[in-house]
């Protein structure tokens, strides 16, 4: 039975005071702490190793391995990543809390990028979902199998907006809209912390990289960005501001420059905006050696003068450059680092490690029970399977080609891809077992109704592959393409499985080319030729450009690395047992000369060309400004219909609220999903806005013939934007709204936002 509204009131007052209190309560510990430190024991707070040894076996004797042991032992280790499992983590622990001086516990950190061993698809296939739940929910059974093996931090999430396709980190990402980045930051960011931090079952996260590292130039990974004020604040920012909002405790900086300025080093960041403007209490730490990175930028002579500058910049931990823990104490003691500035970071980093409830037991998080009992449960395998179809696009759909019958069907599968264990696991996913996701061939045999008969057709990569090392394409062979094409001729309908090997996208994996790799294309033409009733599932970590099949293929689907189960979610989709309701949350190019490519762009002052033969507008001479497809497209096995869009008003003054509705229905024969979206476009301003801007959208799962009006609202968040001084200005003038299934095309209306009368 509901409260009633004065005891929900009541009730959530005694919350409010009950966290305060908690704040309060870890504020004077913090203090207390702080105060019985020595300086070098407060810089050891803001060093992070790599794990540098079996913890479980004997201590190292000599090297630097001994001399990372020795700073364990002297309480010179704030954090360590890397060291997993409960018997390691305990090991590690055990020297920070029981032979440091003052014993304070480490935070353990790990890349939880999309699951820890079980693994859920890469963070842009579930930004496709564009179901935030979902998503919220798949952050959260990650951080639960990884609490249960010791961990207690992740780097995630990525919250980089990105444009490039070329950027393998694309992958990592929500993908090209601000709008959409920031909403799934949020949910990422309540996912891995949950209501109550220092429940065993949760981990901090760590907003990342601050910022810019998505507009990386040419879209190759580390590169220098440089954009301007109008970019920073209303693309780049909007995610990291709304993770900061949701709590996030850490952020991380990045290898990028910004504006001839490496972000590691930036204070305008790190001080002035994060810590400043948005009041962030959490702390910053540095990516894998970025500190010590600046001197090979050009920003710092050596590594005194790196730390110098990370440490004034308001970066308070150094991950992996060794710099902070041998040069920041005779900084403070030069004054080039004023001793407040190292007083703040540790605060930061404790007050952390508090809400963590690692003082009240440094190993909560380090229970072999639990961790045996959580991982790769069924729990975690269900929510996996559950996120990985959601996270399907079925881009093209011609004559109902799909879904596939059940029975009576002879099925050619194809593709290396479609028999492959390894690479659906896709990038980022350290702790996974390899080789443990579920194939389409596998999965598809559950279905005994159908003649299914494989043929690999050609590799997609050549020799080993891996995290670490370069993921080397068949250009080549092409000794299987007879019996694949001999396959597809005694078939009903082809089902081809291409596109990228899972460590093809991901850190450091940029390329210049965005089809399909290797001899995959010719493998797509040859089997077409013989047999044009062709299935083309992708996987792949990024948009790819594929004009001859968009043209030419009836049944695209964009499956992405979609992890554990990818193999279940994706035949669930294909023999119709799942319909398919994700959205592109980027846009697919028709040509990597495109790039970068978004749906938000600006008109210029010649927008489009009116006259036939006439050159000189904005345009390719040789290709079409617009996308493959585009930002928001995604099918369903249903129709959806769009009609009467209504505004609450013709006009409304800044501070008032703007009520848009829209009648929705389900046209098709059967029950369906349809992420509904709004877009506005501001046609005049102080600064110029985007043609179109995604201010609000909503997932409704309709029955056949069912109706609903879906509302969205506009208010001062949606219709301000920043101005060339980084400044939140809302301004009066006409905006136009438009509702559809994507970013292309829908109903459409406009409005006049008047000024507040005095």
């Amino acid at each position: 039975m509901p409260l009633p509204i004065k005891m929900l009131a009541g009730a959530m007052l005694l919350f409010s005071l009950s966290l305060h209190s908690q704040s309060m309560e870890i504020e004077q510990k913090v203090e207390e702490l702080l105060s019985k430190m020595t300086l070098e024991e407060k810089i050891g707070q803001m060093n992070q190793y790599n794990g540098f040894w079996n913890a479980t076996g004997p201590a190292p004797q000599d090297g630097l391995a001994a001399d990372k042991y020795e700073h364990l032992q002297k309480g010179w280790v704030g954090s360590m990543l890397n060291v997993r499992g409960t018997e390691e983590v305990r090991a590690v622990q055990k020297i920070a809390v029981e032979e440091s001086r003052l014993g304070i516990p480490l935070i353990i950190g790990f890349d939880v990028i999309h699951g820890y061993k079980t693994i859920s698809p890469i963070p842009l296939a579930e930004s496709a979902s564009w179901d935030l739940e979902a998503i919220e929910k798949s952050a959260a059974m990650a951080a639960k199998e990884a609490a249960a093996a010791g961990i207690n931090w992740t780097f995630a999430p990525m919250v980089d907006i990105s444009r490039d396709a070329r950027w393998g980190r694309v992958m990592e990402g929500a993908g090209e809209d601000p709008y959409l980045g920031s909403k799934i930051a949020v949910a990422r960011v309540r996912g891995f912390q949950g209501d109550d931090l220092s429940s065993p079952g949760t981990i901090a996260a760590c907003a990342k990289h601050f910022a810019g590292y998505g507009f990386a130039e040419g879209g190759r990974d580390y590169n220098t960005t440089d954009v301007g004020t109008a970019t920073l604040y209303n693309q780049i920012l909007p995610p990291f501001k709304a993770a900061v909002d949701a709590n996030v405790r850490t952020f991380m900086n990045g290898f990028n420059l910004l504006n001839g300025v490496p972000v590691t080093g930036s204070k305008m960041l790190q001080r002035d905006i994060l810590k400043g403007e948005w009041k962030f209490d959490g702390f910053v730490v540095s990516d894998w050696g970025s500190i010590g990175e600046m001197i090979d930028h050009g920003y710092a002579a050596d590594g005194a003068q790196a730390a110098e500058l990370a440490a004034n910049a308001g970066s308070d931990m150094d991950m992996e450059s060794y710099l902070y823990v041998s040069e920041l104490a005779e900084l403070v003691r030069a004054g080039k680092v004023d001793e407040a500035h190292i007083d703040d970071a540790v605060r930061r980093i404790l007050r952390v490690k508090y809400e963590l409830g690692l003082f009240d037991d440094p190993y909560r998080y380090c229970d072999a029970e639990r961790e045996a009992e959580v991982t790769g449960s069924e729990e975690l395998e269900e929510a996996a399977l559950d996120m990985a179809r959601k996270s399907i696009v079925l881009l093209k759909n011609d004559n109902d080609l799909l879904p596939l019958a059940k029975t009576g069907q002879k099925i050619a599968l194809i593709g290396a891809l479609a028999a492959d264990n390894n690479s659906p696991l896709g990038s980022w996913r350290i702790a996974a077992e390899d080789s443990s996701a579920v194939s389409v061939l596998q999965a598809m045999q559950f279905y005994e109704g159908n003649t299914i008969t494989y043929e690999k057709g050609a590799d997609v990569a050549v020799g080993p592959v891996s995290f670490v090392m370069e993921t080397k394409i068949n250009t080549t062979d092409k000794s299987g393409f007879d019996a694949a094409v001999a396959a597809a001729k005694g078939a009903d309908v082809a089902v081809l499985v291409l596109g990228e090997h899972g460590f093809q996208s991901g850190e450091g994996r940029s390329r210049t080319e965005l089809g399909l790799p290797g001899v995959q294309q010719e493998l797509l033409e040859a089997v077409y030729a013989a047999n044009p009733n062709v299935v083309l599932v992708l996987q792949n970590g990024r948009p790819l450009a594929l004009p001859w099949a968009a043209e030419n293929v009836p049944a695209i689907v964009e499956a992405w690395h979609l992890g554990t189960m990818s193999g279940h979610a994706i035949a669930q989709v294909l023999y119709g047992d799942y319909n398919p309701s994700g959205k592109l949350p980027v846009s697919f190019p028709r040509s990597v000369g495109q790039v970068p490519m978004f749906y938000n762009q600006h008109s210029t002052g010649r927008p489009a060309g009116d006259q036939p033969g006439i050159v000189f507008w904005s345009h390719y001479i040789d290709e079409s400004n617009e996308p493959l497809f585009p930002f928001g497209h995604g099918l369903s096995y249903t129709d959806f219909e769009y009609s009467e869009l209504q505004l609450s008003s013709e006009s409304v003054a800044v501070g008032e609220e703007l009520t848009v509705s829209v009648k929705l229905t389900n046209t098709g024969s059967r029950k369906g999903k349809e992420v509904a979206q709004l877009y506005i476009h501001d046609r005049y301003a102080s600064v110029v806005r985007p043609v179109k801007e995604l201010k609000g959208f909503e997932l409704v799962e309709l029955e056949a013939g069912e109706s609903k009006t879906v509302e969205f609202t506009l208010g001062r968040e949606e219709l301000s934007f920043y101005n060339q001084k980084g400044e939140q200005v809302i301004e009066p003038g006409m905006f136009s709204v438009m509702v559809g299934g994507s970013s292309v095309g829908g109903l459409e209306a406009g409005f006049e936002l008047k000024a507040t009368e005095n």
